[in-house]
């Protein structure tokens, strides 16, 4: 009588080989991001990570969770997989940054169809590389491999960061008053929003080829759609300890329409002047070939202002001035009016 055949893991579609390969290949890009602080080696249960509690008065943490969306579509077709990380690691670390917090450690989760250890190692260089920018410690992940459910070829990247400020330090917009500025800080293109609406608008609808060059952006089709989020972090965290600042805003899906009111006291609005900044060309492209009307496009995309801070009028020009010595492109968008908590445009 024949034995029955023995059946492995491995022919079920996951390859706990290619796992460990994959940590192996990501070893350094990980420990070049640790701080003092951090008390454990890369493959344990668990990330240890020592408090500093003499920095802080009163410490308050701070947790953002985030991914990268349909982004990653690009990457895929591309098979160009070192830089959606850093999106990962700038859309959590970006978001605590507007309390005023110091990121501290980050975590990560990839979802992967077929784990081929080449690839992961990239992704997670790119994510090691926004947590060097960002001063935090990579502190420990998990990658799943999904055979079955997701398409050998797809991932899914999330991500987690905790952060600290002290209490009497924490930003969230309760002092804004009429008269306050409002100021812009230059994206570095899309960011991490609206690639669903970019992908019908480009390459269902205009049928455009991601390897082209475009003399519109200078660069390819595709180069342009994976330039990483801007992270803020080091300049804005110099930048509280030199002016005060009110309130910040991370500009993220819904754009400044619905991200600005998210710090305005509920009777005032801030009202923006659209023509104070120069709107990258990506922008203007996708509204053209899109046909897409201008409300739609700034509920959607950043349109070139990734992070919106909310200062004094005494404060703005210093802040202005710090911030644009640290590298910021700095525009003065507008000005904090009496309202309904909404924004205006002009």
């Amino acid at each position: 009588m024949e034995k029955s055949k023995k059946i492995t893991y491995k022919q079920a579609g996951v390859d706990t080989g290619a796992g460990a390969k994959a940590v192996e290949l990501m070893k350094e890009e990980v420990k070049s991001t640790f701080r003092s602080e951090v008390l454990t080696e890369i493959g344990g249960f668990g990330g240890l990570f020592g408090f500093n509690k003499a920095a802080y008065k009163e410490p308050v943490l701070v947790s953002g969770t985030d991914g990268v969306g349909t982004k990653l579509k690009i990457a895929q077709m591309i098979d160009k997989h070192d830089t959606v990380g850093i999106d990962l690691v700038a859309m959590c670390v970006d978001d605590i940054l507007v309390s005023g917090a110091e990121p501290l450690f980050f975590l990560d989760y990839i979802a992967i169809g077929k784990l081929i250890p080449e690839k992961v190692a990239q992704i997670v260089a790119g994510i090691a590389s926004g947590c060097r920018m960002a001063g935090c410690a990579l502190l420990g992940g998990e990658t799943a491999e999904h055979p079955g459910v997701m398409a050998p070829e797809d991932y899914d990247l999330a991500g987690f960061c905790v952060g600290v400020v002290d209490r009497n330090e924490i930003i969230d917009g309760s002092g804004i008053r009429e008269g306050d500025k409002v100021l812009g800080l230059a994206s570095s293109g899309l960011h991490s929003n609206g690639y669903s609406l970019v992908r019908k608008v480009f390459l269902e609808e205009g049928n455009h080829s991601l390897n082209k060059n475009l003399t519109e952006l200078g660069c390819t089709l595709g180069e342009e759609l994976l330039k990483p989020t801007k992270i803020y972090v080091s300049s804005v965290l110099k930048a509280i300890k030199q002016c005060e600042i009110k309130g910040m805003a991370h500009i993220t899906g819904g754009g400044i329409t619905e991200n600005v009111p998210r710090i305005l006291p509920e009777n005032y609005d801030a009202k923006i002047n659209l023509s104070s900044w120069d709107t990258p060309p990506i922008f203007e492209l996708i509204q053209e070939i899109g046909k897409i009307d201008e409300e739609e496009m700034l509920k959607t995309f950043n349109m070139g202002v990734g992070m919106v801070i909310i200062t004094s009028p005494k404060e703005a020009s210093s802040l202005i001035e710090f911030l644009s010595k640290e590298r910021e492109k700095v525009f003065r968008i507008g000005e904090v009016v009496l309202g309904k908590g909404e924004v205006a445009y002009v």
